[in-house]
C-alpha cells in the first residue's frame, strides 16, 4: 500500500512538472493580454523551454513524462533548424516511447528525412505509420503527409494516395481535395 501511494505521488509530481513545462512552451511571445506568462522574444522562450524540458527529461528519465519532454525538445530543435539534434531526440522517443509518442516521433523523423534529402528513409517510415496507425497519428494523417512529400518527385503516386481520401467527410477530405487541386494535371 505504501509503495502504491508513493508511486501515485511520483506520478503526480511528474505530471505537474510536465504541465508547467508545456505552459512555458505554449506561452506567447510579446505581451500577454491577460497578464500571464509571456516572453519578450522567441529566443528567450526557446531558452526557457529547453531548460524546463531538459530538467524534466533528466529528472524523470525513463518515465512517460521524460519521453514527452524529449519529444518537445526535438520539436524545439527542429523549429530552430537544428535538424541533427532533433533527429537524435526523435529517434530516442521512437525507440523508448509508447506507441502513441513513438508514432509522433516517427512522423517528425520522416519529415526530417525528407527535408534532408533522405526521401527513401522518410517514405519507409511514414508508410510504416500508415500500416500501423495510433491514436496520435492516424493512417489518413500519415497518408496525407506522405503524399505532400511525394508530390514534387512522384506526383502519380501522391495522386494515388490522395484519391481515396478526397471523398471523406471533414478535414481529411478537404485537405486531400486541396492537395489534389494544387497538383499539376496528368
Amino acid at each position: 500500500v505504501g509503495y502504491t501511494i508513493y508511486q501515485r505521488g511520483q506520478h503526480n509530481t511528474r505530471q505537474q512538472a510536465l504541465t508547467g513545462a508545456i505552459r512555458v512552451q505554449e506561452a506567447p511571445v510579446g505581451q500577454s493580454g491577460n497578464g500571464g506568462l509571456a516572453f519578450p522574444t522567441q529566443e528567450a522562450k526557446d531558452q526557457e523551454s529547453i531548460r524546463v524540458f531538459t530538467e524534466l527529461e533528466t529528472r524523470h528519465s525513463g518515465s512517460t513524462e521524460g519521453v514527452i519532454a524529449q519529444y518537445y525538445l526535438g520539436s524545439i530543435r527542429a523549429d530552430q533548424g537544428k535538424l541533427a539534434e532533433a533527429e537524435k531526440l526523435f529517434q530516442e522517443v521512437a525507440q523508448k516511447g509508447d506507441d502513441k509518442y513513438a508514432s509522433l516521433a516517427k512522423l517528425s523523423l520522416g519529415q526530417i528525412y525528407f527535408a534532408d534529402g533522405r526521401a527513401d528513409q522518410g517514405e519507409k517510415l511514414i508508410r510504416d505509420l500508415i500500416a500501423n496507425p495510433t491514436i496520435f497519428v492516424s493512417a489518413d494523417q500519415a497518408t496525407i503527409s506522405l503524399a505532400r512529400f511525394l508530390v514534387p518527385k512522384k506526383p502519380a503516386e501522391a495522386r494515388k494516395l490522395l484519391e481515396p481520401l478526397r471523398s471523406r467527410q471533414g478535414t481529411v477530405g478537404q485537405v486531400a481535395l486541396s492537395l489534389l487541386a494544387e497538383m499539376p494535371a496528368q
